[in-house]
Parts: C-alpha cells; structure tokens; sequence
C-alpha cells in the first residue's frame, strides 16, 4: 500500500475526500474547480488503483461503499491535522477564550457531538458556551458568535447562514395504539398536540403548529389546546413519553427516529422559512480565532448538508 501512495494517487485522495464529503461528483467538481468528468475519471483511476470500489452509483446520488466510509474518516482527519499544522505555523497558535452562545436544542443535539472534532481541530481555543433562547436580545452582545434561528434578518450584525430548517409531526409508536389512526392530518383533532413556545424569534406559542398544517391541509385542526414547553427538547421528550404529538425539526430529531423511539405518521416535511445562522458584531471576522470557529461551523453545517438523508416534500405525500 505505502508504495501505491504516489503524487498522482495523492492528486485522486484529495479529490476523493472532496467527493466523500458532498457525496456528489458535480458539487465536488464545483469545489475544485474541474469538470464533472474529471472527478469521476480520477475517482475511478483511485478505484482502480487501490483495488477496491469507494462508491456506489446509485440513480440520483452517490454513496460510500463501507471500504469508502473507512478511507473517508481517515483521509478526512488527515487533511483536519494538515489544515491545523499549516494554520499553527502560518500565524503562531491561536489561544484564548471565545464566547459562544448558542440555542439550546441546538447545542445538544447538534453542536455538542461535534464539539470533540473542534477541540481536536484547535486545541488551544477555550470556549465558553453559553444557551440562549431566541427570544432574548442579539444586540447586547456579550458574544463572540451566536447560533440562532430566524429568517436572516438581523438589522445590525452580520451573519452566515448554516442550515436551512424543515418541520414534522413526530409521536410515539405507542400513542397510535390508543387512538384513531394517523391517516389524515384531520386525524390530529384525536391526539393532544405539543408547542414549543419559543419555536424561532417572535414566533407565538402554536407558531410551528398552524404552519406546518396550513402546508399539508389541516387548516381545520384546532391547534390552540394540548401542552406547551419553553424548549424543543421538552416537547421531544414528552412526544418519547406518549404524551401527544410534537413538531419535530429535521436538524435535531435523527437519533430519535432511528432508534425507533419516535415515527413520523405523515410523509414528507415543511420549510419553515427559517435557518439556523451565525450572527456576529461587523468586524467580529477580523479575529483569527473568530474567524476559524465560523469557517469551521459552516464546514460542519456542509458536511451535514451532504450526508443528510432527506425527508419526502410534504406535497409528495398529500
């Protein structure tokens, strides 16, 4: 193996961790600046010269064989130790604190597993986290960068958009067994329904209910009943108890649904028209440290992006 490790099946690596990472040869291609054609000769020419396949082809995406997946992680922390040595040596090391403020939905279920590869990737950096609901001020400051979900708009700071937010019903497989079916959304006037109250910025308490309805035609459902909570994990946990039936967020719900502790009864999910983003004072970017932390949540947010196995459009399924 150490003898096949020439320049040109380095060349291929880095094309073939570039690919790993969106799962697409096209949007790789976009990223390296070549063709569509050229990724795919090199990936087959690594393929080839390796001895075993790397992806699978299917009809409308790509994804990685298990001899793939394996490669990726370790191409992928070899090019993370690269960027990290370069970054050390080009500027010195970069230390000291830096305030974070996130929501805090979004810390637990998303940042906080990812949290151990940004402190491999910059271990002299001290965070300081801190979870905030969305309904408090932006403008006071007293961060860093801040995670937030909204519409983009933030009259006075900057931001960065990271992930795009969709919505779901979500219950447990044990409330169905009580009730009528979940065929038809109609069918939720049966169940008790639970509010997040602080759903997104100036969002109302039954906010992500009478929106998620009014796009999969249960205009009908009284949604002003059932239990409120101040936290989206709370309505989470209470749907995983069989209390009634949440509003699930795409970015926070996956492990629930793959262990089979929650269902979606109905297909297909609902854009909100809001995005978790970055928001930072002007200027905040001028800061070595700032601006590695940004780049790096926007490098994770992509990476999400391209590994997420996406939900049905609610009109696919209605």
């Amino acid at each position: 193996m150490a003898q096949s490790l020439n320049a040109q099946t380095h060349a291929w690596l880095k094309v073939f961790a570039v690919s790993a990472r969106h799962l697409s040869f096209t949007r790789a291609a976009e990223e390296l600046h070549v063709t569509t054609g050229a990724v795919s000769q090199q990936i087959k020419q690594l393929e080839e010269r390796l001895g075993f396949r790397l992806f699978r082809r299917l009809p409308r995406q790509l994804a990685l064989t298990e001899e793939g997946e394996r490669l990726a992680g370790v191409v992928s922390q070899a090019y993370d130790a690269v960027g990290l040595e370069i970054d050390r040596l080009r500027g010195g090391v970069m230390s000291g604190v830096l305030r974070l403020r996130c929501l805090p939905s979004f810390l637990a279920k998303w940042l906080m597993p990812r949290l151990p590869r940004l402190q491999a990737r910059f271990p002299d950096i001290e965070l300081h986290l801190s979870a905030e609901d969305s309904n408090l001020s932006l403008l006071d400051g007293g961060f860093d960068l801040a995670i937030d979900l909204n519409d983009g708009h933030y009259p006075g700071l900057q931001t960065s958009p990271l992930i795009d937010e969709r919505i779901f019903a979500v219950c447990s497989p044990q409330l169905l067994r009580r009730r009528p079916p979940l065929t038809h959304p109609d069918a939720l006037g049966y169940y008790p329904l639970l509010h997040d109250v602080t759903a997104w910025r100036g969002s109302h308490d039954y906010a992500e209910w009478e929106h998620y309805l009014a796009a999969i035609g249960g205009e009908h459902v009284n949604v002003r009943r059932g239990y409120t909570f101040n936290r989206n994990q709370l309505t989470v946990e209470a749907a995983i108890s069989g209390m009634g039936v949440a509003i699930a967020r795409r970015t926070l719900i996956g492990d629930e649904l793959e262990s089979g502790r929650l269902i979606a009864p109905f297909a297909g999910s609902v854009a909100t028209g809001k995005r978790y983003g970055l928001v930072y004072q002007q200027g905040a970017l001028d800061d070595r440290r700032v601006r590695a932390i940004h780049d790096w949540l926007v490098e994770e947010a992509e990476r999400g992006r391209s590994t997420e196995q996406p939900l049905r459009d609610a009109a696919e399924g209605h």
